[in-house]
């Protein structure tokens, strides 16, 4: 007996992804459980292990191609490897089933109509890309198609950009003292695993700032008309990566030690950079951060990873002359950008959020003191 091999629900969101390998052949025996394909999705890398066992008679993708859910990648013989009887499939979690179609009532449809005027109050209007002129006219072009994580990326930072109101408050903090202290641990750090970054102790700060300002790890609901404030703490921080930019999420920042964060954002970072991060692993964040000062920059304003409320941008320190007791001193100046979303979060809180960072980041001391 054949059966087909379909591509099971990966996600929340996810409907296809790009093959990126074949782990097996026409002719391979298979057993449940064991990776058959590799694909790259909007979210992440993933290894698809098959749900039957059997011998392959045919395969339906082919490397650098699509696939959707719910469409096969493989014909299996289930009789093919042994006389055993076949392993039945894995099904994906049970849900409630779908009723046949009916004609709504009147007032059904009085209803259905009053919550799309309510949409249009909610949703911005939405322009639509125009026809791009044919290049080649001018010259020499390639074409390349996008991969899922920059299509994704692109989806997802148009959907953020034109449903959140934007706004960007800058700042910056003196580190010059916290260079230092960062200097002389990051050898223990470095013993336990892990690097100590500027990343790693904003994770901490930014962790205690949330716990004072809610509206800062909250989530706005339109079509309810109501802000979701989280009560947990998952910081998600921007990779860049050969593929694109990926954001891991570190879970329970508050419930850690700067040494813990900082092993498990070098982690989650190497996992980004090699791609074996999970769909979970870049779920759940409630605020983010993106430290471009490796690379360089004066400035930027990030866009709000959504659904999230706010992202912090970190550019590149560099020493500038700040006037301390009637003397120019030289000092290390750390630059930082708020970027927030404006229908729960107003100019004053994002001002005072931002103080708040730039004081724990100037005063050490006050990681410890107030956690």
């Amino acid at each position: 007996m054949t059966t087909e091999f379909n591509l099971p629900e990966l996600g929340e969101d996810i409907d296809a992804g790009d093959v990126v390998a074949l782990l097996v052949s026409v002719g391979d025996t298979i057993e449940v459980d064991q990776p058959v394909l590799e694909i790259e999705t909007d979210k992440a890398a993933i290894e698809i292990p098959s749900s039957v066992s059997g011998v392959i008679t045919a395969i339906h993708v082919e490397e650098g191609g699509i696939i959707e859910i719910g469409k096969p990648i493989l014909t299996v013989d289930t009789e093919g490897a042994s006389g055993e009887a076949p392993t039945p499939p894995k099904t994906p979690e049970k849900t409630a089933p779908v009723p046949e179609a009916v004609s709504p009532p009147a007032h059904a449809e009085k209803q259905e109509e009053s919550a799309a005027v309510a949409s249009s109050r909610t949703q911005p209007p939405t322009e639509t890309a125009e026809p791009l002129p044919n290049f080649s006219r001018w010259g020499e072009i390639e074409r390349a198609a996008m991969g899922g994580v920059r299509r994704a990326t692109a989806k997802h930072m148009v959907t953020a950009w034109g449903t959140i109101p934007h706004v960007t408050n800058f700042d910056k903090a003196d580190i010059t003292e916290l260079e230092k202290l960062r200097k002389q641990y990051a050898s223990r750090v470095a013993d336990n695993g892990g690097k100590l970054t500027i990343t790693a102790i904003l994770l901490k700060v930014v962790a205690g700032a949330l716990k004072q300002a809610p509206q800062f790890c909250a989530s706005v609901d339109m079509e309810k008309e109501e802000i979701i404030y989280k009560k947990y703490y998952h910081i998600g921080v921007a990779v860049d990566t050969s593929q694109g930019l990926l954001v891991p999420v570190i879970r329970d920042v508050d419930q850690k030690n700067i040494i813990e964060l900082s092993i498990e954002l070098s982690q989650a970072a190497e996992k980004a950079r090699n791609r074996k991060l999970g769909l979970e692993d870049m779920q759940g964040g409630t605020f983010s951060i993106s430290n471009l000062g490796g690379i360089g920059g004066t400035n930027f304003a990030p866009i709000i990873n959504a659904p999230e409320a706010a992202i912090l941008g970190v550019s590149r320190s560099q020493i500038e002359p700040l006037l301390i007791n009637d003397q120019f001193q030289p000092r290390l100046m750390l630059p930082l950008a708020l970027s927030y979303d404006h229908r729960l979060i107003d100019g004053a809180d994002a001002a005072r959020f931002l103080r708040q960072l730039v004081e724990a980041l100037e005063n050490p001391f006050l990681l410890a003191l107030e956690g």
